[in-house]
Order: structure tokens, then sequence, then C-alpha cells
């Protein structure tokens, strides 16, 4: 077939479509674009395709040409959340604290931050499927850096309900100094506040706040949080979108990138990579998830991206989640809740529970009963990886792409061992209390 014109030429044309093309609904990319960069290039960028080309076939034709370092489809991503049934018996209400110094309330639901081994009290039983918060907090106050003090988490997703403005609601489980300025790469402002509730799930189990009279906490509830929304309303978005999101979290201070979403099974999206070879360089620690069965049929990226966490899910009873893809790129797992895969022992089946958007709201919410998968397990990751950047676990490193390293293999040597194949558990199951322990002799 014939190229369009704009991609007949040797170079891409200096008026190449540069922005966020409409994702048309069920499209596994954006119609009528390719992303392409020729040898020389610092940077891929967007190209439009005249009305009737196809952009398979447009890709095709574009890679014989010697010249062309890649050309593909803007693929499009979609959050790693696993649908679940809303628990009746569980009205996810908000329920303020009886009086500020009522503690500890978090406990009854949050069973993924408590330990999973030592000495059961009344006010901090364990559960096997716990990565023990508590033993991490201890070590980050003794580091004089409570709760990732100093670090800074941006949260790539549908945004954050980060501020009032307009229709626009805060959570009340946040406070508003916990942010730095973020950016919005669907609607191409400087609000990226959440029309989804995963971005704001994600980011209360990465930081929520602490003591401020609601029941529920985030790991790394001391660290800064980074709002970059990449995906929409439906919670999907495409490679040029993210890799963007990523350029701007390194250029802008990120220490830790999460990305709880996947492209479809086996796509490249070099575009995206690149931006991940960028924050690896920079030191920056990106975490992904690995995606769940049913909607992704592989570990996909960005969980399969250079120097990337990829991150499985297991349950309230340490087992791997019947949702958890496996494949050579899951380097850990964490808690994603939700139903364990046939065999396991333990039936216990809780969600991850956070406070976010009422089901059907964007202005009220709850702490529903309704996120599972591997998006939670990421955010887990993410948020320990903050804490072992704050605490006192590793030593000075020589280059900024050892420091992301050295936190790479300080939450491999301390995870939990399942007993389950590496496909499927990586590492083992994370334990951010080991992870943040002081290095001997230091």
């Amino acid at each position: 077939m014939l190229l369009p014109v704009a991609l007949a030429a040797t170079a891409v044309p200096a008026n190449a479509a540069a922005g966020q093309a409409a994702l048309a609904p069920a499209r596994e990319f954006a119609p009528r674009q390719l992303l392409v960069k020729f040898e020389g290039q610092r940077l891929g960028r967007a190209v439009s395709l005249a009305p009737g080309t196809g952009v398979r076939d447009a890709a095709a034709a574009l890679r014989k040409n010697p010249r062309v370092a890649y050309a593909e489809p803007n693929y499009i991503a979609t959050a790693s959340v696993e649908p679940s049934p809303y628990d009746p018996s569980d009205s996810g209400s908000i329920e303020a604290v009886a009086s500020a110094g009522e503690v500890g309330k978090w406990v009854y639901k949050q069973w993924n931050f408590l330990a999973a081994e030592g000495t059961e009290t009344a006010a901090l039983p364990l559960s096997p499927g716990g990565i023990d918060a508590p033993g991490a907090w201890r070590h980050l106050i003794d580091a004089g850096r409570p709760g990732g003090a100093g670090v800074t988490v941006a949260v790539l997703d549908s945004g954050i309900a980060y501020r009032s403005y307009g229709r626009f609601v805060r959570s009340p489980d946040f406070g508003p100094g916990q942010f730095v300025p973020g950016y919005d790469f669907v609607s191409h402002d400087r609000l990226p506040l959440d029309q989804n509730g995963h971005g704001t799930h994600v980011a209360g189990t990465i930081a929520e706040k602490t003591d401020n009279a609601f029941g529920l906490t985030g790991l790394a509830y001391g660290a800064k949080l980074m709002p970059v929304r990449v995906l929409d309303r439906q919670g999907r978005g495409n490679a040029l979108a993210i890799s963007r999101g990523i350029r701007f979290a390194v250029a802008n201070g990120a220490d830790v990138i999460n990305m709880s979403f996947n492209f479809p099974c086996g796509k490249r999206v070099p575009m995206v990579d690149e931006a991940l070879r960028k924050a690896y360089l920079a030191g920056v620690v990106t975490v992904a998830s690995g995606g769940n069965l049913g909607s992704e049929g592989c570990v996909s990226e960005p969980a399969t991206g250079p120097r990337v966490i990829g991150v499985g899910g297991t349950t309230e009873g340490a087992c791997l989640g019947a949702y958890s893809l496996a494949g050579g790129s899951i380097d850990l797992v964490a808690p994603g809740g939700g139903i364990p895969r046939s065999g396991c022992p333990s039936v216990s089946s809780r969600p991850i529970y956070q406070v976010t958007f009422r089901p059907g709201s964007t202005s009220e919410f709850a702490i529903p009963a309704t996120y599972v998968g591997t998006s939670m397990a990421a955010a887990h990751v993410a948020g320990a990886a903050a804490l072992v950047l704050a605490s006192r676990a590793i030593r000075k490193q020589a280059t900024p792409r050892a420091l992301a390293d050295a936190v790479s293999r300080r939450l491999c040597s301390s995870a939990r061992d399942l007993g389950l194949p590496s496909p499927q558990q990586g590492c083992g199951l994370l334990d951010v209390g080991r992870a943040t322990g002081p290095v001997p002799g230091r």
C-alpha cells in the first residue's frame, strides 16, 4: 500500500501530531496515529495518519525503512484492577475515630499492613499475608525520617483526589501538604484530579495520611505524592501520555514511580521503554503491576520494561491471587487481596481497603470492598521502596542507577519465600519490616 505523505519522507515533519489522540472504546491502540522515531533523533514523536490508512499496515511499511528506529501503534494501557463484587456486609462508610487519642483503628481493615510473624497482641494481631508495616515504621522513626519523610513518589494513574476545585473534592484521608505539583497528560493542564477512583486508591496505599481522625493509613505516610494523570475516567491511557508522564516525574524530582496499569500482552512500547531507561539512569525506582488474568493474557509492559520492578498479587492468607499472572518479569509479590489460586489452604479473600470514591460517585468518599488486583500490589512495593530510600537499609551508592539497583536488591533479598516457582512469586512476598532494617555495622 502507499504510505501517506506524512510518512513517506525520511524525517518526521514538524507539524506531526504531538497531542494525545482520542481513545475509541475497546480499542487496542489510538486511531490514526503512530509513534515513530528515526535514527539520530533524541525522542520519538506521534505522527498523524491520513484518513483510511491502516495503523498496523503503516507501521509495518515504515519499519522497512532502515532509518526508522521504531514505528509502533500508540497502544492503550488499562488500570490493573480486578473486578470484585461489592461486599453487602461492608457498608464502606468512612467513620471518624471517636477521639484523637484512639489509635490503631487501621488494623481492623488493613490486614495487608500487619506482620505475619512475631508476637500477636490485641492492638496488633498477625496476618499471614501482611508485610509488617509496623516494623518498618519503627525503623523509619529510628532513622529520623518517619513514614518515609523526604521521599517523593510519583503516581502515574487516573489522577488523585488531592485538592478541592470546582466539582472536585479532596479525599478526607489526604492532607493538602502531602503533594508536590503534578500534571494531567490527558486533559493537558496542571490539575491532575481523579475522575475514576483508581488513582486515589493506589495513592492511598502508598502514602495516605495518618493521625488525622480517620481509620486508615498509607504505607509511606510521611512521603510526598506527585499526581501524574495518564489514565482517563475509564482507567485507560496511551503510550504517548504515559511516556511523557514518566519523563515529567523524572524531571521534577520523583524518587519512585508507581504504574498500576498494563499494556496488551506482548505489545512493544519503545517510547515508554525509552522513558523508563531515563528514569533508571536518574536513579528513580520504577514499579509496575504485573497484570491480571482476564484483563491481560501475560505479564506485560511496563512491568516487562527495563529495570522495572514487576509485581504480582497475593491474598490475605499469603496465597497467590487467582488473578495474578506468572512470568519472568515478576520480581516480587505483594498484597492485592481477593480470591486465592486453587489449592491454597487459606480461603481468606478480603480486598485492599483504602479511602477513595464511593462506587458511582466522584465527589463522595468511602472505603469500598471492590479493589483487588496487581494494581494494589504494585502500590505496596512503591510505598516500600520509598521507605527503603528513607531508611538506613542501604549504603550510599556511587551512581544514581546504583541506588535504584540497591533498592531493588534490598526488596528482593528481604522478601518472604512462599515456596512457589520464581515466575509466580519472583523473590517472594514483600516484607517491608525486613527491607527497612538497618545495615549491620552502620
